[in-house]
């Protein structure tokens, strides 16, 4: 029974560690040099269309009122923001990379498009995470909640 129960302890005092991100630029799984350059020289962005393939810089704030409702509530205490972006100019799967922890949700023609796959790690300065889309040839809406930061950078490239 002893044995049993440091097992058992032995196993909730090894979860934390299981359930940690991975660390690194070369954690990530797909390769993000491009979206690291591009999030480097984001310029700063207003919320009126932009185009897609550029780093953009969006000011954050708990009171903003996002256009559409986000797909997870945020949680209190977190910033929310969002950027409207001109037609891709081709369909396809894109990344919506980010510099830094937080929810994204991408829009088109009032619907929320599902996200693909995702990748995220600490410790590389510039990114924290890059989720993949579908999109089609139509304006995107970009909206950032839960986010700790008052700014965020983002960039969407082809995948």
């Amino acid at each position: 029974m002893r044995r049993i129960a440091f097992a058992f302890l032995a196993a909730i005092a090894a979860w934390p560690a299981l359930a940690q991100e991975p660390v690194g630029c070369d954690k990530f799984k797909w390769p993000l040099d491009k979206e690291r350059a591009l999030l480097a020289t984001a310029s700063p962005a207003a919320t009126d269309a932009q185009a897609v393939g550029a780093g953009y810089r969006i000011s954050l704030a708990a009171d903003i009122a996002l256009p559409m409702i986000p797909s997870r509530a945020p949680k209190p205490g977190t910033n929310l923001g969002f950027l409207r972006l001109a037609a891709p100019a081709e369909a396809g799967t894109y990344r919506v990379t980010l510099s830094d922890a937080a929810w994204v949700d991408v829009f088109q023609d009032g619907k929320a498009l599902k996200s693909g796959a995702f990748s995220g790690a600490v410790g590389c300065t510039g990114v924290r995470k890059s989720v993949k889309f579908d999109f089609a040839r139509a304006p995107l809406l970009v909206e950032i909640s839960g986010a700790t930061t008052s700014t965020i950078a983002f960039v969407i490239t082809p995948d």
